[in-house]
């Protein structure tokens, strides 16, 4: 039996309620979530806590909109802009050697969370593909979500 250490994820097992709140509406409202990278007067950046890579940031529009087609022309503008800055911190804290980055618009598109419309940023490495997920069926995570978000935050400074 495989067995991967994942400390982080047993207050979302112990919890008695689930929230059914959109992630990031709920994230944009507070102002201490550990997670969240930075926020613009139109857009949120936030780290994916259940990522496909290390790194891997999720921005998206402020208000609760369910597809590019629904994004006014200066919300567009400020997503854009906040995908260049997180690029540029992921450059500058984990410097990957590429990124994979994109919508899935439907849950035949393959999106988890359908109702708020939000890009995925995800940095590469070569070679960061191993045997791990073909052979085992599993991911590894070289670092915690806490230590990655607080060097993107510091990274601005």
């Amino acid at each position: 039996m495989d067995r991967l250490w994942a400390p982080w994820r047993i207050n979302y097992i112990k919890s008695k309620k689930k929230s059914k709140a959109c992630i990031f509406c709920r994230a944009q409202k507070t102002k201490a979530d550990k997670y969240v990278i930075f926020k613009t007067s139109s857009s949120i950046c936030i780290l994916n806590i259940y990522p496909y890579n290390n790194g891997h940031l999720l921005i998206c529009p402020r208000r609760h909109i369910s597809d590019i087609d629904f994004l006014k022309p200066q919300e567009a503008r400020d997503l854009f802009a906040s995908l260049k800055r997180a690029k540029g911190l992921l450059q500058k804290v984990l410097k990957p050697q590429g990124y994979n980055l994109g919508f899935n618009l439907g849950r035949a598109a393959g999106a988890g969370i359908t109702g708020h419309l939000h890009l995925h940023l995800v940095p590469r490495w070569a070679g960061d593909t191993n045997f791990m997920p073909v052979v085992g069926n599993s991911r590894v995570i070289s670092q915690s979500l806490a230590e990655l978000s607080r060097r993107l935050k510091n990274a601005e400074k």
